[in-house]
């Protein structure tokens, strides 16, 4: 059983709360104070030789391995499948005496006419499919459909379900109409975990990031989640910290620990440290399990592979080297 699911199955699951407005209405955030904190992750924080490629595998547990593009087919997905169940080459994980630490990615997450084939595919690994849902990227269907959605792609063997909220709700300051509608979605999920990306990028303000992420968590949502990846801006290390905050607010207030997941545009493993490095700090070291911790991303796993090769190896390979399908 891989790492992530069997962290799933034990995790005291968040059971929401009442909507708090006045908790969400005086929650504000100061842009120029989080710029300044985040600036120093990528400038004070480093780890060097065995302790990076350590970091590195561990990295590689926390990535959602994702594949959400138009031309998506049975066989892509199940080729990614195979990835994720071997995300490094045995021959490297030889070399790092790493053989038997059952390494996997976190899960794999597919539009939901391609959840079968990944839970097909994925039989008997563990390693959970998580579907974007809910008219993933943009959140616009009408709710009747967005529900049936979640419930099919539950149906399908979907352990995870990202969904998308409506942007507008925020945008609006329409915390109630937000709060009713993470409750749906949670309601629809079942068991199934649920992932809520507040596209962050759309929501004008930080204080906007902030109280959405509140009242996502206060609706009953597993994590929060930056980005679809179709925006123009998606992860970045202020919003990270403005989300993260909220999350250890909401444990102190409450005592359930929410997930964090940041996604879209995080290509390189030096960039995966940066964000490992603020959830070590910000939040301690369980959140650097990925029942608590995951990457949304695709090409991520390309550059882990090829640092790990340029540890054992001394030199640089080609991408080609390390295919993801």
């Amino acid at each position: 059983m891989s790492q992530a699911f069997s962290y799933l199955l034990h995790i005291e699951r968040n059971p929401g709360m009442e909507l708090d407005l006045e908790w969400v209405m005086r929650t504000k955030i100061n842009r120029s104070a989080v710029e300044r904190r985040s600036s120093t992750i990528p400038t004070r924080r480093t780890v060097k030789k065995d302790w990076q490629a350590a970091w590195l595998l561990r990295a590689i547990t926390l990535i959602d391995l994702t594949t959400l593009a138009g031309d998506d087919t049975p066989g892509n997905v199940q080729r990614l499948c195979a990835k994720a169940r071997q995300p490094v080459r045995a021959d490297l994980l030889e070399s790092l005496n790493a053989t038997n630490l059952g390494i996997t990615t976190g899960a794999v997450c597919v539009y939901h006419a391609l959840v079968e084939t990944a839970v097909k595919s994925l039989e008997g690994s563990g390693i959970p499919v998580a579907a974007v849902s809910t008219g993933f990227p943009a959140g616009l269907s009408p709710m009747h459909t967005k529900l049936e959605e979640i419930r099919s792609s539950v149906k399908a063997g979907a352990k995870e379900i990202d969904i998308v909220i409506t942007r507008g709700n925020v945008l609006r300051g329409d915390w109630e109409a937000l709060y009713r509608e993470v409750k749906a979605f949670r309601e629809a999920c079942g068991e199934s975990h649920l992932k809520v990306i507040l596209g962050t990028g759309e929501l004008a303000t930080l204080t906007n990031v902030a109280r959405a992420s509140l009242v996502a968590m206060m609706a009953g949502a597993d994590f929060i989640k930056t980005s679809t990846g179709k925006e123009s801006v998606n992860a970045t290390l202020p919003i990270s910290l403005v989300m993260v905050r909220q999350i250890r607010a909401y444990l102190e207030r409450t005592g359930f620990k929410i997930g964090y997941k940041p996604a879209g545009g995080i290509r390189a493993a030096k960039t995966a440290l940066e964000y490992m490095f603020l959830l070590k700090e910000e939040l301690g070291n369980e959140w650097l399990e990925p029942h608590l911790f995951r990457f949304g991303a695709s090409g991520l796993l390309t550059d882990i592979e090829r640092q790990l090769e340029h540890y054992v190896t001394g030199a640089y390979s080609s991408v080609r080297r390390h295919p993801m399908v």
